[in-house]
């Protein structure tokens, strides 16, 4: 191209990455002499020469389908968009590869990862130090050396079960997250972890304990918490199910309608995120609102910090906060609501 229009090399990278550099008659001629070469640049082997992709990484913990399903995705999503907007990248999505995660990394051409939901000492995270690729954990647990965004999980989950509590039911169900195969070797870790040990205080300050509760450990689903609660009414039915996530909630509630069940007339039914559906959807959902769109900016933000080797406050944690709605009243009684 450049023996074409009779200039440099110098000059024909100028034309399409610094046009400025030239005047207006030679970049014009540049371009005519690529439009009739039909050159298009190659912006993978650009990317590949700067060492750069101008593309964020969301390494997610199950597939797209199921993630999908879960709005908190939706909502997470956005603020990690909205940054990348600003910055002018874009945005890649990386499911695990055969189940895996650990093999979908090698296979993600970003310049860096946000890393939802696994903890620092797992195989993928030893992976992106390996590869030396700047990362951030969000739902995770904080480490020294490791930039992460986290909520006040503890907190939240001791806001609702006392909320639950002092409202008099004693008869709860708790319809918690699957926390997958290696809960049995390693016990619960990240956010479950600690929701349950803010449960288990709020439960504590009330003579109770955790096998005081029915639990059932689901997909964070729909479909799945329909099908949870559901099972639970089948026999020696609660008085108020505590889910710990707003989605499981939502289908909490659709198995209490297909039953024929008032909620809260006849069970309480409580949340855990604030999805926008929880203040629409009948009854409003009584829920733990944490700032989604806000941790999906934040992560982002300290992942372009990380990769531009400047200086952060590597742990944030956000706040959370009750919002009673209609969905939680007293055994039998009506509901007191403050949204």
């Amino acid at each position: 191209m450049a023996k074409a229009a009779g200039v440099s090399r110098s000059a024909v990278s100028f034309a399409f990455n610094s046009p400025e550099k030239l005047s207006t008659s030679t970049r014009d001629r540049i371009l005519a002499a690529a439009q009739e070469l039909s050159y298009a640049p190659n912006t993978l082997a650009r990317m590949l020469k700067a060492g750069q992709t101008q593309s964020l990484g969301v390494l997610l913990p199950q597939n797209l389908a199921k993630v999908m399903e879960n709005p908190y995705y939706a909502r997470f999503l956005t603020g990690v968009g909205q940054v990348c907007d600003e910055q002018g990248y874009t945005l890649l999505l990386t499911p695990p590869l055969r189940d895996s995660m650990l093999k979908a990394i090698p296979y993600a051409a970003v310049d860096g990862f946000i890393v939802c939901g696994l903890e620092h000492d797992r195989g993928e995270v030893a992976e992106l130090r390996r590869r030396g690729i700047p990362f951030v954990l969000v739902d995770s647990s904080p480490h020294e050396d490791v930039s992460s965004v986290d909520v006040d999980d503890e907190g939240g989950a001791y806001e609702v079960m006392r909320h639950v509590l002092d409202l008099g039911h004693r008869r709860i169900a708790l319809l918690s997250i699957d926390p997958g195969p290696e809960h049995a070797e390693r016990g619960y870790r990240g956010p479950l972890a600690r929701r349950i040990a803010g449960i288990t205080r709020a439960l504590e300050e009330s003579g109770m304990s955790l096998d005081d509760l029915e639990l059932a450990e689901v997909p964070a689903t729909r479909m799945d918490g329909f099908r949870a609660a559901k099972a639970l009414m089948a026999s020696a039915p609660p008085t108020a199910v505590v889910a710990m996530s707003d989605i499981l909630a939502f289908g909490a509630m659709d198995a209490m309608h297909d039953r024929g069940l008032n909620v809260p007339g006849d069970v309480t039914v409580t949340g855990y995120d604030d999805l926008p559906e929880s203040s629409w959807t009948r009854p409003r959902l009584t829920t733990i609102r944490q700032a989604i769109t806000t941790k999906g900016r934040t992560a982002a933000d300290l992942l372009f910090s990380a990769i531009r080797n400047e200086d952060q406050h590597p742990h944030q944690l956000l706040g959370t906060h009750l919002v009673v709605r209609d969905s939680s009243g007293r055994p039998g009684g009506r509901p007191k609501t403050s949204d």
